[in-house]
C-alpha cells in the first residue's frame, strides 16, 4: 500500500513540477496547447480535448485538442447539452467519468472507437479565462490498464490547470490586417479592414459598422449558408471557411473567401467571430461547381483516415447542396459499414435507425436493400425525387429527395453516400454532375484511407511491441526513458531506446533512429534493436556491436538507413565507452551540475557504407553523473538547429535535480517538437557500494586439470576469507563439485582454451566455465543406470541456486551461482 501511494504521488509531483515549468508569460492558447501535451505525456493518452459551453450554453464546443486526429477516435467538435454523452455528464454532475472497453460498449460513442482497449475520461473543468461557465477535459487512451489510480489524481491536477484562452480584445479598425475582420455576436458590430472594404466596393466613410450592410451585399442565394457562419447559434466552437458572392457595381458577382474561427466569451465580453475575407475569384472558373469539386479534391488530398474522407465529403457537399443530411458507408463484403453520419444526433435520422442504432446500416446486408443493391450494381447515381416509396430501411432519409451515390474505386465499389433533403428538391444538370464527380474522388480516397488505417493499426501494433514495456533495475545506478510518437502522418516512426544488462555488471545504453515513418521504419527499427542487443549479450565490445549492426543493415538492402549511439558503462569503475553511428553525442550532466555535449569523432549511419570504422570515446563517470542520449525529434526542428538544441537541452539537465529522474524526463519533454518521433534515454549513475570480488584461471589440458581447478577455488575462497567461515564449509563440497563437472564438461566436449571465472558478491559465489565451442551443454531426460556418463548437468542445476549459459565471442559460459551462507 505504501508503495502504491508513493507511486501516485510521484506521478502527481512530476506533473506539478512540468506545469510550473509554463511561463506565465505564455500566450493563452499556447498555454492551453502545452498542457493538453503533458496530459499526453503523464496519461500515456492518444489524444486530449478541452470543451467549453458555446455563446448559448446549449453545446459543449471544442476549444482545443492535442495527439492523433481526435477523429480516429470519433471525438466531435461539439456535444449538446441536452443529450446523453461522457462529455455532458462530467460537465453537468462536475465529477469525473471513467469509461473502460466494457462501459465504451454499452455507449453511443462506441460506435465511433476503434475497436480495441480503448479507455475514455472526462474531467470537469473550472478553471479558465471563462471562469464558472466550467468544461470538460476528454481524455483517451489505448493503455491495457487505462487510467490507475496514479493516472486519475495527474489527471485531476492537469484538469484544474486547464484554462482556454479568451476572444481576443476589439481593437481600433487601424489595428486590424487588411482583410482581417472581427464581429461581436451580441451586438452584430463588425470592424474591418480596408481591403476587406474594397472587396466589398465600399469606402470607410460609407460604412456604418452593421454586419447587416455587408449581408446585404451578398448574392441572396449565398446568404443562408453566409448567415449559418455569422449566426452565432449556427456556429460551433472552431475554423469555418466559406466562398460566397458579393454584388459589385457593374460587371458579374465576385466570389470571395472567408475563413473565421468563433471563439469563447471572455469576463465581460460578448462571443467573437474572427478571421479574414480574401478574394476567390482567381480560383473559380465561369462554372461554379468546378471549385467545389476542387476543393473537395484537395480535401480528400490531405484526408489520411477513413473518418476524415468522410468528413471532407460532408463538409464538400452538405452545405452547397443544402442537403439537410448525409450519410457514408464502406462496403465491407455483402454489409454496408458506416462510417459517418451527419448530423450525428439518432434524432436526425429515421425511427428504424434510432431502433437499430449502431456501426452498420440498419438492415444491413445489401441484398435487403433493393434501392442501394442496383445503384451498387450499376455504378450509377441514383436521384429519387420527393414522394418515391423506397424500402423501409431508406424511408425518411430523404423525404424531400434522395441521391445515392456508389462510391467507384479501381473497378469496384468502395462505398456509397446517401444524401437526403427534407423540402422538395430540384436536381439540375451542374448538380448531378457535381454529385458523380464527387463520387468518384470519394470512393479513391476511401482506398487509400482504408490502406492507411490498416497500416495505421499495424505500425501502431508494432510499436508497442517492439520497445522496451519496462526498464531492468541496474547495479549502482537508475535508468529512465521515454519515448512520444510524431502527431503528424502515421504517428510512429522509427525511434528507438533499450538498456541491456551485461554480465560484471556492464550496462549497455542504445538509442536510435531509424529513416521514415511507417511500417518499413518500425519494422526496421525492431530489426535493429534486436541486432544491438544480440552483438551486445555475445560480449563485444561497443565498436564492434555497432559494426555488426552496420554490415546487417548493408545486408539487408533496404532503402533506410538508421542513427544510432551505444554506450557500455562499468558501473563498477565508472567509466564508459561510446561508439556514435552518424548519432547526437551524448550529454553529460556532471555531479557539480555542470554540464557537456560531449565531443567525439562518429562514423557514418547505419546501412550507408559496407566497411566503415566506429571508433570509440571514452567518458569517465563520478557518482552522481548522468547521461542523457535523445533523437534528433527532441533538439531539432524547422525553427531550431540540432547545435542550439544540444545547448537547450544540457541547459534543462543543468536545471534539473538528477535525485528524480523521472521529473527530469518529463521536463525536457514538456516542450518538444511533435512534428517527429521523439525517445529519451537518461542513466544516473550512482556507484556501487561493495563490488564484486573476481578471479580467474586458465585450465591447461592436461590429466590433472580438474584437480587444478578445485585446488584454485579452494584458495582463491581462503584469500577472499570465506573458505573457513562458520556454515560456509559445509558447502564447499558442493562448490567443488560443481567446478569439477563444469570444467570437465569442457575439457571433454570442446577443443581450444577453458578459463574458470569465479565471482562472489552478497553471499552468493559464482562459477563460470568459457569455451570455444558454441553448442550448449544437454541436460538428458532420460538415464540408465547402465549408463557410464550424462550426470554431471542433472548434477549441476541439482546443486545450484540458478545456472545457465550464454554465447560470449564465438564460444559460450556455462554458470552456475551458489549460496555460500549458511
Amino acid at each position: 500500500m505504501v508503495s502504491e501511494e508513493a507511486g501516485r504521488g510521484t506521478r502527481t509531483a512530476r506533473a506539478e513540477l512540468a506545469l510550473k515549468s509554463l511561463t506565465v508569460d505564455l500566450d493563452p492558447r499556447e498555454r492551453l496547447r502545452r498542457v493538453l501535451e503533458l496530459t499526453l505525456v503523464f496519461a500515456g493518452a492518444s489524444v486530449a480535448a478541452v470543451y467549453t459551453p458555446g455563446d448559448a450554453g446549449d453545446v459543449l464546443c471544442l476549444v482545443e485538442s492535442a495527439g492523433v486526429p481526435r477523429t480516429l477516435y470519433g471525438l466531435r467538435d461539439g456535444y449538446p447539452v441536452a443529450a446523453h454523452s461522457p462529455a455532458v455528464d462530467a460537465h453537468r454532475t462536475g465529477r469525473p467519468v471513467w469509461l473502460g472497453p466494457d462501459e465504451l460498449a454499452g455507449c453511443a460513442e462506441s460506435r465511433r472507437m476503434p475497436a480495441g482497449a480503448v479507455h475514455l475520461a472526462a474531467l470537469p473543468v473550472r478553471a479558465g479565462a471563462a471562469a464558472g461557465d466550467g468544461g470538460c477535459l476528454l481524455v483517451v487512451t489505448e493503455r491495457p490498464d487505462g487510467f490507475d489510480d496514479s493516472v486519475r489524481d495527474c489527471l485531476a491536477l492537469l484538469a484544474d490547470a486547464v484554462a482556454w484562452p479568451a476572444p481576443p480584445a476589439a481593437g481600433d479598425p487601424g489595428e486590424l490586417s487588411a482583410g482581417a475582420f472581427s464581429l461581436a455576436m451580441d451586438s452584430g458590430r463588425v470592424e474591418v479592414g480596408d481591403e476587406l472594404l474594397e472587396l466589398f466596393a465600399l469606402d470607410r466613410a460609407d460604412f456604418d459598422g452593421k454586419v447587416e450592410t455587408l449581408l446585404g451585399l451578398t448574392v441572396p442565394e449565398d446568404l443562408p449558408s453566409l448567415m449559418s457562419v455569422v449566426e452565432a447559434d449556427h456556429m460551433s466552437i472552431g475554423d469555418r471557411e466559406l466562398e460566397f458572392r458579393v454584388l459589385q457595381p457593374a460587371g458579374p458577382p465576385r466570389w470571395l473567401r472567408l475563413r473565421g474561427r468563433l471563439v469563447t466569451a471572455g469576463e465581460g465580453r460578448a462571443a467573437q467571430l474572427v478571421g479574414t475575407v480574401g478574394d476567390a475569384s482567381t480560383l473559380r472558373s465561369g462554372v461554379t461547381d468546378v471549385a467545389r469539386v476542387q476543393r473537395l479534391a484537395a480535401a480528400l488530398a490531405t484526408a489520411g483516415t477513413v473518418r476524415d474522407v468522410s468528413r471532407a465529403v460532408v463538409t464538400a457537399l452538405r452545405e452547397p447542396l443544402r442537403a439537410d443530411r448525409i450519410a457514408l458507408a464502406e462496403l465491407d463484403n455483402e454489409r454496408l459499414v458506416v462510417t459517418v453520419l451527419d448530423p450525428p444526433e439518432p434524432e436526425a435520422w429515421p425511427e428504424l435507425w434510432r431502433l437499430e442504432w449502431r456501426s452498420e446500416w440498419p438492415e444491413s446486408p445489401v441484398r435487403s436493400m433493393p434501392t442501394l443493391a442496383a445503384a451498387l450494381r450499376e455504378g450509377r447515381a441514383a436521384i429519387w425525387p420527393a414522394g418515391t416509396e423506397l424500402e423501409p430501411a431508406l424511408d425518411g432519409v430523404g423525404p424531400g429527395g434522395l441521391a445515392v451515390l456508389p462510391l467507384p474505386a479501381g473497378g469496384r465499389m468502395a462505398g456509397i453516400c446517401l444524401i437526403g433533403w427534407d423540402s422538395p428538391h430540384e436536381f439540375g444538370t451542374d448538380e448531378r454532375a457535381l454529385l458523380t464527380a464527387a463520387a468518384g474522388l470519394a470512393g479513391q480516397a476511401l482506398t487509400r484511407a482504408h490502406a492507411f488505417d490498416a497500416e495505421h493499426e499495424l505500425v501502431g501494433m508494432l510499436q508497442r511491441s517492439l520497445l522496451p514495456r519496462r526498464l531492468p533495475k541496474l547495479p549502482g545506478g537508475v535508468a529512465e526513458a521515454r519515448y512520444l510518437p510524431t502527431t503528424e502522418g502515421l504517428e510512429v516512426g522509427g525511434d528507438w531506446y533499450d538498456v541491456i544488462p551485461l554480465p560484471d555488471n556492464h550496462v549497455g545504453l542504445v538509442i536510435g533512429d531509424v529513416q521514415g515513418h511507417n511500417a518499413g521504419a518500425a519494422t526496421l527499427m525492431g530489426q535493429m534493436r534486436t541486432a544491438v542487443r544480440a552483438y551486445a549479450v555475445e560480449g563485444h565490445p561497443p565498436d564492434v556491436v555497432v559494426s555488426h549492426a552496420n554490415r546487417l543493415l548493408v545486408d539487408m538492402e533496404t532503402d533506410l538507413f538508421a542513427t544510432c549511439c551505444y554506450v557500455e558503462v562499468d558501473m563498477e569503475e565508472g567509466t564508459a565507452w561510446y561508439v556514435r553511428a552518424g548519432h547526437l553525442p551524448p550529454v553529460v550532466r556532471h555531479p557539480d551540475g555542470t554540464t557537456e555535449v560531449t565531443e567525439s569523432d562518429v562514423g557514418p549511419p547505419l546501412g550507408v557504407m559496407p566497411r566503415a570504422d566506429y571508433p570509440m570515446s571514452l567518458l569517465r563517470l563520478q557518482p552522481g553523473t548522468l547521461i542523457a542520449l535523445t533523437t534528433d525529434g527532441l533538439v531539432e526542428s524547422a525553427q531550431i538547429d540540432v547545435e542550439d538544441g544540444l545547448d537547450a537541452l544540457a541547459a534543462g539537465l543543468a536545471a534539473a535535480d538528477p535525485a528524480h529522474l523521472g521529473l527530469v524526463a518529463d521536463a525536457l519533454l514538456a516542450g518538444a517538437n511533435r512534428n517527429d518521433d521523439v525517445a529519451l534515454l537518461l542513466l544516473r549513475y550512482d556507484g556501487m557500494e561493495r563490488r564484486p570480488l573476481r578471479e580467474s584461471w586458465t585450465v591447461w589440458r592436461v590429466p590433472e586439470a580438474v584437480r587444478h581447478a578445485r585446488r584454485f577455488t579452494r584458495r582463491t575462497l581462503r584469500t577472499w576469507g570465506v573458505a573457513g567461515e562458520p556454515g560456509v564449509q559445509e558447502n564447499m563440497d558442493t562448490v567443488l563439485l560443481v567446478v569439477s563437472e563444469l570444467v570437465t564438461n569442457a575439457l571433454v566436449h570442446t577443443d581450444g582454451q577453458v578459463r574458470l571465472d569465479l565471482t562472489l558478491f552478497n553471499g552468493r559465489l559464482r562459477v563460470a566455465v568459457a569455451d570455444n565451442s558454441p553448442r550448449t551443454p544437454i541436460r538428458p531426460t532420460n538415464l540408465g543406470w547402465e549408463a557410464t556418463g550424462g550426470r554431471g548437468m542433472l548434477l549441476v542445476e541439482a546443486m545450484s541456486a540458478a545456472w545457465g549459459t550464454v554465447p560470449v565471442s564465438g564460444g559460450k559460459q556455462v554458470w552456475s551461482e551458489l549460496a555460500l551462507e549458511p
